[in-house]
């Protein structure tokens, strides 16, 4: 089992990595296979509706110039997906809007790619805005036909500077169950022989 976690944050080693290195920790000593990947620094165009993906029908998005071919890719292979965020005015970054847009005009128009998988977001945020950010993302999963993982609270972290979230008990403990009971649902999908 492997779950794939996109930072879309533009500080590489900011709040959103913190949270979601958290997470991952978790899942590893889980005995589930990680990988973080880092789109937040990259020059991503968004989603321009030109349905290319669904008349080629070859699992990547028409726009090649980005990583999001690559990340659909690593979506696609995994059988756990986190996206995680910074709250960008109430809402997700640009890379993560490109990511989520793209990821699911592509994956619902070839077949249903992310049915069934595992899904959760991670949101950094400073002091409000984050639960919309939150939903943003969660729309993917849900339309995508895929299970979200909650934990004890809504997974996020209050922090401004580079590592503050880990001064965020309550966020950090956050993680901690929502890495938990990611691990407990892939371990019940991957037993399930229906």
């Amino acid at each position: 089992m492997k779950v794939v976690a996109f930072n879309t944050s533009p500080h590489e080693h900011g709040n959103t990595y913190h949270l979601l290195k958290r997470v991952l920790s978790v899942l590893e000593d889980e005995g589930i296979e990680t990988e973080l990947v880092f789109i937040g620094g990259e020059a991503i165009s968004g989603c321009t509706a030109c349905l290319e993906c669904r008349k080629n029908k070859d699992g990547h998005c028409a726009i090649d110039t980005d990583c999001i071919n690559d990340c659909i890719d690593k979506m696609v292979a995994a059988d756990g997906i986190i996206i995680g965020t910074p709250t960008h005015f109430a809402d997700l970054t640009p890379a993560a809007k490109a990511l989520v847009d793209r990821s699911g005009y592509v994956t619902l128009g070839n077949g249903g790619l992310l049915a069934r998988k595992v899904g959760a977001a991670v949101v950094a945020v400073r002091r409000a805005g984050a639960i919309h950010a939150y939903d943003s993302i969660n729309h993917l999963f849900g339309i995508c036909n895929m299970m979200t993982v909650g934990a004890s609270y809504w997974n996020l972290g209050i922090g401004l500077k580079s590592n503050d979230v880990e001064s965020d008990d309550e966020g950090m403990r956050t993680m901690d169950n929502l890495g938990r009971n990611m691990a407990w649902l892939l371990k019940v999908i991957n037993t399930y022989e229906g």
